[in-house]
């Protein structure tokens, strides 16, 4: 530990021994993962950039030592009671780390998987609005519109005498308000009270002993309190019995005229409608919140979708009999208990199992999903005898397997599962009452349901539609609703709604909120780490992505910015350059300073900066084959009745700014449309009127950024497809064949030749309850997966431990005379990922290099020439080389007669491609048009949309 220094001195440069504190953080003898025990200096309360080519050590520099080692120091904080249940965090290969703050990473891997996680929850603006609903909200009525009052008892009293003076009236304590029941012991509890008469169902009756009403009946019941004339000088006796009244009607009590017909007058302590008579709770914030019982929909609790078993789905073909297959889920007859009550019930109504489902009756269909309390006499096979038993309904069988089977059961009957919005909240998550507060006519849900651009118009001007009340109320919460509402305009999420779920966000856009949210918070002294803020972001949200760090960094924090986007390392005050090259050809600093001074070194990325090395535009766009693919009258989401005409055997770009409807238009609607067709997937397309050309295709793939598996055992040896066949070439070894190794032998996932004590995962999973979940290193195999006697078998003097540990670029020249192996994995080289080793674990893989894996699986298929590949923002992650690299095998498939279709908004992208369709004009309700279809020369002409101003720019650059 650093010794106390209680000399003072002037030097900038200098630390207090006793904190560690420096003007600058300095990293000494940096070694993680490919780094070259580095030493660099960053200085602090700059916006600094770290850039390289992929693989370059980046992430190892600024995730994996810095952000560790802050972690790290974190954890030691905690005192040895609480270290004890969360272990101690290893630490870090570096020497020695000075003037490191605390660390917040905002990374894109870390996205919610919950349902329940929103836009607004996770900003926080939801929360806020909750509040001001529950303090600011107006009541309305969910019978008759009318607004809710509630009363003191004075008002109410005050009230009686001023319209019924002179009028004889019956003064009522409601007790049960539509309910079933025979209620006798409450009739004996009312006697008991003294009361003499009660009012049923509108009827005013004598107390009786042994009292009690139909049971299956709904009731309505008041205590008759007091029977009076009322007249002003009797307002002691008027306030006694409204006082009991209000007692035993829990706040609530109903006047009604003596003699006469007319509805009851309702009054009330609490919010009630002076018509019908119903009555809301005191509003809580709990109660406008979808994730709390107090406020969720009863039927689908707070999801806004209910999963259910439909006729359509447990019985697709009526026009199958049961026997042959028309219940989908039972499959065609088999001797089981099942299909014997089924055959027992058809038999009573005189039909069979050979009957089509499509002529059986209504009421018998109705039975056999939902069941019914007839008693069968089924005999069963399996253990001789006849019961007596009721048939639950198939839909009820299907249920109790979806929630309570085992995991393969579940698996079987989630695919008869269809998901519909709820029909009881129609998909507001809320009860009825929380959906009849409002505020400036627009209940929460209403709000929630707007895009954040139409939200911060609505909040405009907001305190002159509002009472001197209610502004007295909602001040301080508006002004915290609006500024995180400027928060999300500011970093170009403008079109996203409160209520859009977090997991149905790219990586990028939820990284952005996570930023927003720090922004928020105001935190100061603080070093943020952020991996590629800017993917996903259009060329014009990219300029206001910049300006909210640059917000963040004069609030006085230290932002960290992995990134390969030429305008942020432009804009950034600090740009260190990791390379030369990627895995073992990383690890050094090749460059570092201001943008200006880097300038003037150098390294690939320099080169690219200074359009010394560009990506060359083709002289010639293709012309296709004359052949084109036409979705008509898409719908879905924000598109406009949109017609897409996608010319084939060409590069083709889909752009437009964020939320302007690429992936509603090709992800939501046109593969899901292609994929069933093709392969018969189950997954339901957005709403469209029509498709043309299929002919010309005969399949279609799509290449997206999911990981190619969610643990350690998944790897790119597996995903591609090679490790079988070193596998095989493992047992094809003379010392394997002696043993008898089968191929089985060298699987990890398989017992026999793994390490049993970490089942071949060579990590070993550690559960941290109120943190994250741990991986680390198996301590009987050191991370190699397999047992002693496994790894003796080699292969030029290499086990198959050590084969997984080899990069793709290594491995190449490993397997040359291996034909059948070296096809496959020179596919991951083509993609620039050579660096990457054949076992890399796949959580430790980005998404961008998820995404060159699975091309790199697609391109070792054999191809048909007709085949459309579709690629979601595939540069992400890569720098400028790795995208030239990765265009070129782009073009490489097109150049066969396939078709490729890129959503994109790099400009590198857009500039090569044959054919741009450009949507727009902006995001969210503004887009969801097609404003452009021709080449990206074209395009720059063209003055609608925002892409071909900044396509403009980049071309003119070169």
């Amino acid at each position: 530990m650093d010794t106390l220094n209680t000399e003072t001195t002037t030097n900038n440069e200098a630390q207090d021994l006793s904190t560690g504190y420096t003007d600058n953080l300095e990293i000494f003898g940096a070694r993680e993962h490919n780094l070259k025990d580095i030493d660099v200096t960053f200085p602090r309360n700059e916006l600094i950039v770290v850039t390289g080519v992929s693989g370059s050590g980046k992430s190892s520099l600024a995730f994996d030592t810095i952000y560790a080692e802050g972690q790290r120091r974190y954890m030691e904080s905690f005192s040895a009671y609480a270290r004890s249940f969360i272990g101690d965090m290893e630490r870090p290969d570096v020497d020695k780390i000075n003037g490191l703050s605390p660390v917040i990473a905002i990374e894109q891997k870390t996205t919610s998987r919950n349902p329940r996680s929103t836009v607004g929850t996770t900003t926080e603006i939801y929360d806020f609005l909750r509040l001001l609903f529950a303090r600011a909200g107006e009541a309305f009525s969910y019978v008759t519109g009318e607004k809710m009052i509630k009363q003191s008892e004075d008002q109410i009293i005050d009230q009686i005498i001023a319209k019924f003076e002179g009028q004889k009236v019956l003064l009522l304590a409601p007790v049960v308000k539509g309910r079933k029941g025979h209620y006798r012991e409450l009739f004996v509890q009312i006697r008991k009270a003294g009361y003499a008469k009660v009012r049923v169902d509108g009827k005013v009756l004598d107390l009786e002993p042994k009292m009690q009403v139909d049971r299956y009946k709904i009731h309505d019941i008041e205590v008759v309190v007091d029977r009076l004339a009322i007249k002003a000088e009797q307002r002691m006796r008027i306030a006694q019995s409204v006082a009991t009244a209000l007692k035993e009607g829990k706040g609530s009590l109903m006047l009604q005229l003596h003699d006469s017909n007319d509805k009851p007058i309702h009054f009330s302590r609490n919010l009630v409608c002076p018509t019908s008579g119903i009555s809301y709770d005191e509003p809580a914030p709990n109660a406008f919140s979808f994730n709390s019982p107090y406020g969720y929909c009863p039927d689908c609790k707070g999801l806004g979708v209910i999963e259910e078993f439909t006729e359509e789905t447990l019985m697709p073909d009526k026009s199958l009999s049961i026997s042959r297959g028309g219940i989908a889920p039972l499959g065609e007859y088999r001797d089981t208990w099942m299909f014997k009550q089924l055959e027992k019930m058809l038999k009573n109504h005189k039909l069979s199992l050979s009957t089509p489902i499509e002529k059986l009756p209504q009421d018998l269909l109705d039975v056999i999903l939902n069941g019914s309390d007839e008693l069968l006499k089924v005999y069963s096979p399996k253990y001789k005898r006849t019961y007596e038993t009721t048939f639950d309904g198939i839909k009820t069988y299907m249920k109790k397997n979806y929630e309570e089977g085992t995991e393969k059961l579940q698996s079987w009957a989630k695919d008869f599962v269809q998901i519909n919005t709820c029909p009881t909240c129609e998909g507001a998550r809320l009860k009825k009452e929380s959906l009849h507060f409002k505020i400036d006519d627009h209940n929460i849900f209403q709000l929630s349901e707007m895009d954040i651009n139409h939200l911060g118009d609505w909040l405009e001007n907001l305190e002159e539609r509002l009472s001197k009340k209610q502004n007295q109320i909602a001040h301080e919460i508006l002004k915290e609703i609006r500024k995180r509402v400027s928060l999300l305009l500011n970093i170009g999420l403008g079109y996203l709604t409160l209520n859009r779920s977090l997991r149905t966000l790219s990586g990028g856009e939820a990284q952005r909120i996570r930023l927003a949210t720090q922004i928020g918070t105001q935190l100061v002294g603080v070093l943020y780490i952020l991996d590629e803020p800017s993917i996903g972001l259009h060329a014009r949200d990219n300029v206001k992505l910049i300006q909210s760090l640059q917000e963040l960094r004069d609030l006085g924090n230290t932002i960290i910015v992995v990134e390969h986007d030429k305008d942020m390392m432009m804009e950034a005050d600090h740009i260190l350059d990791v390379g030369p090259g990627a895995g073992i050809h990383g690890g050094k600093v090749v460059a570092q300073g201001t943008p200006q001074e880097i300038m003037q070194q150098q390294s690939m990325t320099v080169d690219y900066l200074s359009n010394r090395k560009t990506i060359e535009v083709p002289k010639k766009r293709r012309k296709g084959n004359g052949n084109q693919l036409v979705l008509k009258g898409a719908t879905g989401h924000n598109l406009k009745n949109v017609t897409l005409k996608l010319p084939l055997g060409k590069m083709v770009c889909i752009t437009g700014v964020s939320g302007s409807g690429k992936s509603s238009l090709i992800h939501d609607t046109l593969y899901p449309i292609l994929n069933t067709h093709f392969f018969r997937a189950k997954r339901k397309p957005l709403a469209y009127k029509k498709i043309e050309g299929l002919e010309h295709i005969d399949k279609v793939i799509e290449v997206d950024q999911s990981p190619i598996g969610r643990t350690p055992r998944s790897n790119p040896a597996t995903y591609v497809g090679f490790f079988s066949n070193i596998r095989d070439l493992f047992t094809q070894l003379p010392e394997a064949k002696i043993r008898g190794y089968k191929p089985g032998r060298f699987s990890f996932n398989v017992k026999g030749g793994r390490c049993e004590t970490c089942q071949g995962g060579g990590m070993k999973l550690v559960e941290m309850d109120f943190l994250p979940n741990v991986y680390i290193e198996c301590e009987t195999c050191k991370g190699k997966r397999y047992n002693r006697e496994t790894l003796e078998i080699r292969f030029k003097s290499k086990s198959i431990a050590d084969i997984l540990d080899m990069t793709v670029e290594q491995a190449v020249g490993f397997f040359e005379h291996q034909p059948s192996i070296l096809r496959k994995i020179s596919f991951l080289q083509e993609v620039g990922l050579g660096y990457i080793t054949l076992g890399q674990q796949a959580t430790t893989l980005s998404g961008g290099e998820a995404q060159r894996i699975k091309l790199a699986k697609e391109l070792s298929k054999r191809d048909t020439g007709k085949t459309l590949y579709i690629l979601d923002e595939p540069t992400t992650g890569l720098h400028f080389e790795d995208i030239r690299i990765l265009l070129q095998v782009l073009q490489k498939l097109v150049d066969k007669g396939n078709t490729v279709l890129i959503i994109e908004h790099n400009l590198d992208v857009i500039k090569v491609a044959d054919h741009v369709v450009d949507l727009g004009p902006d995001g969210g309700e503004k887009g969801g048009e097609i404003i452009f279809e021709g080449t990206p020369e074209q395009l720059i002409k063209k003055k609608k949309g925002f892409t071909g101003k900044y396509l403009k720019m980049e071309m003119k650059g070169e």
